[in-house]
């Protein structure tokens, strides 16, 4: 009874009057626009007209040099102000189709700002990103695959959705140069090359239920030195402002004390833990020169998931450091959560790695403490195992990888959090 009566309180919040359109965040340059401010890429081209030719398009230029992507011409851009109002089509009060003096009609919609491609929803429903953010050598690549994976395979079953790539071409990349290497071959990524490129990788997580607005998820998939570096940061500092809920990933091996014994439990495996790792709080000190201290109160209230990855390392610690880890941990149990966030779970998780932080890295702890008033802790391997010479022999088991996304739905209104029965 009593678990009832508290699930009563744990419902999802009464929805509110639907706005005619709502205002649109950008998946690739995340600046913020109102629907009729997009432009539109025409839908054909005329070599005997100057404007509709194959043209230079400055602005997604511009875009895809930061990315170190190839450049190409395009198909003339048409901004809406050209087109007479009986040219235009609106669905639910949102501009959606241009028709062209040639009587062509477009619905490519682009970013005002940096003429990528908007998703279909925009301006229908609200924008809601979630963004992923860690330091270098934190696992985010892998972690991005392995959610990714289990949203696809298990999650989205749970919750009566579906997890789908943005377009062909990013679930083609997806597939060859993520999931296959590693869920195919056993194969570690190769730590990212700021030189190569980046194309940031965008999935929804699409509920089956038409009320429900589409989860945005996306992933740059940029060297992770740029989190502490103030050149990358300008470029995200829109993304992560404009983001509704931020994973932010913390790998035990950046932590100093973790670390150290993890070296010596390990033995010979010296090779990885050799590199140079950036303190969580250096991230947290970056994430505020750049977004955070531009806030109100200086503070940011965007739910923010602190994400300890590589959990399946800790196991080192659970005989001669107990009072870190205990055998029998939340930590290395997977939990599947099923149409709600299991409140006891989530609570259980959520104080034990807080405690964790708090013990082995206090300093972060406070920093978070200080500058994020919208948290959770969690704890994920999106392996199951450590690999060894970059390879994973045996079935691979992500562990407890999309709780803290399970958390965000929460967090945004999507789903309830009440106490399983």
């Amino acid at each position: 009874m009593l678990g009832y009566l508290k699930s009563l309180f744990e419902k999802k919040p009464p929805e509110k009057e639907r706005p005619p359109f709502y205002s649109i965040v950008c998946p690739y340059c995340f600046s913020k626009f109102e629907p009729e401010e997009v432009v539109f890429r025409a839908a054909h081209v005329k070599d005997t007209d100057d404007d509709f030719m194959l043209q230079e398009d400055a602005k997604l230029n511009n875009w895809r040099r930061k990315f170190n992507l190839s450049e190409n011409d395009m198909e003339a851009v048409i901004s809406p102000s050209s087109i007479p109002d009986e040219h235009k089509s609106y669905i639910q009060n949102v501009l959606v189709a241009v028709t062209d003096r040639y009587g062509e009609t477009t619905r490519r919609r682009l970013c005002p700002n940096c003429h990528n491609e908007l998703p279909i929803s925009a301006g229908k429903v609200p924008s809601n990103i979630i963004s992923i953010v860690g330091a270098s050598q934190v696992g985010k690549s892998v972690y991005m695959t392995s959610l990714i994976h289990t949203l696809q395979h298990t999650t989205a079953s749970n919750f009566n959705a579906a997890c789908m790539p943005l377009s062909a071409e990013i679930s083609r990349k997806f597939r060859q140069y993520y999931h296959e290497p590693i869920f195919e071959r056993g194969s570690m990524l190769q730590s990212t090359n700021p030189n190569e490129q980046q194309e940031p990788f965008i999935f929804q997580f699409v509920f089956k239920d038409e009320r429900e607005a589409p989860l945005t998820i996306v992933f740059f998939d940029v060297a992770g030195e740029g989190m502490v570096q103030r050149e990358y940061l300008d470029i995200y500092a829109s993304h992560i402002k404009n983001s509704s809920g931020i994973l932010f990933l913390v790998d035990p091996l950046q932590i100093r004390s973790i670390r150290d014994k993890i070296q010596i439990n390990v033995g010979g495996e010296q090779g990885e833990f050799a590199n140079r790792y950036d303190e969580p709080r250096e991230v947290v000190i970056s994430l505020f020169e750049n977004f955070i201290a531009h806030q109100q109160n200086s503070k940011t209230d965007i739910p923010t998931a602190i994400v300890l990855t590589k959990s399946d390392m800790l196991q080192y610690l659970k005989e001669e450091d107990s009072e870190y880890i205990q055998p029998n941990s939340n930590v290395f149990r997977n939990v599947v959560h099923r149409g709600f966030l299991d409140n006891t779970e989530f609570e259980n998780i959520d104080g034990e790695i807080g405690r964790f932080i708090d013990k082995v890295d206090r300093p972060f702890k406070d920093a978070v403490d200080v500058y994020f008033s919208n948290t959770a802790y969690f704890a994920v391997s999106a392996l199951g195992t450590n690999p060894v010479n970059k390879q994973v022999s045996g079935v691979i088991n992500p562990t407890r990888v999309d709780e803290p996304f399970i958390w965000l739905l929460h967090k945004l209104g999507y789903i309830a959090r009440r106490d399983a029965t």
